[in-house]
């Protein structure tokens, strides 16, 4: 093989491996310092569905560099651990589980509606930063949806201390941490989740009364009762 032949070659092997590297992320669990308020005095039940449990973001930017980001773990660690902090007791229940069984006064349900990240040749800038909108369904104790809270959260994080992907987790759970710091200021005040503490679990109405009487016997009975009047 002639050596123009074998550089033309080695090209596209190397061309080949730099457009399938990346970066494997696992974004560790955000620490929440203890807020300084009064807990909520409440019991709630957290649902975690399958997609937040499990959320990986995977992009390939500009082409480049390919990266995947797993948010799933810390998520849970991180919602768990701060509503610990906002509420009297917390419970923490599966997709499948049912709430209402539960003597808890509501169910907060999270999910990830949307995440994006950006990288410094993005940017320009020695920065890492990342967007989260997370969003929040509070159902009361009977399982009715009483509110639906979208939360936007940013983090920022400097390359120049630190390499790419740790970077990149920094500014991840600096999101979260920020995140925290809106829920636990406006949660009450955009669910009105405090008004759901010792309320009555809804009733379903009775089924209507259904009485099987034979025709005949009713009739009988109503001529009874008018030859009681005539008679």
């Amino acid at each position: 093989m002639n050596t123009r032949l074998r550089t033309g070659l080695f090209g596209i092997l190397l061309a080949s491996g730099l457009a399938g590297c990346g970066s494997n992320i696992v974004v560790d669990a955000a620490s929440i310092p203890v807020p300084l308020v009064e807990k909520i005095p409440a019991s709630i039940g957290i649902r975690i569905p399958v997609e937040f449990e499990n959320f990986i973001h995977e992009e390939r930017v500009i082409g480049r560099e390919a990266w995947s980001i797993s948010l799933g773990d810390s998520n849970v660690a991180f919602f768990t651990q701060l509503f610990g902090h906002m509420f009297n007791k917390v419970t923490v229940i599966g997709p499948a589980d049912d709430a209402t069984l539960l003597d808890i006064d509501a169910l907060i349900e999270p999910s990830i509606e949307a995440f994006e990240f950006s990288v410094p040749n993005q940017s320009k800038t020695a920065a890492f930063a990342v967007w989260i909108r997370y969003r929040l369904k509070v159902y009361d104790r009977g399982g009715t949806e009483v509110a639906n809270w979208p939360v936007s959260a940013y983090g920022k994080s400097q390359s120049t201390t630190m390499g790419g992907s740790d970077a990149l987790q920094r500014a991840a759970i600096l999101a979260m941490r920020d995140a925290a710091a809106l829920i636990i200021i406006q949660l009450d005040k955009a669910t009105g989740i405090s008004l759901l503490v010792d309320a009555p679990k809804a009733v379903p109405d009775p089924a209507p009364l259904s009485f099987d009487i034979n025709d005949d016997e009713v009739q009988a009975t109503a001529l009874e009762g008018l030859d009681d009047e005539t008679g």
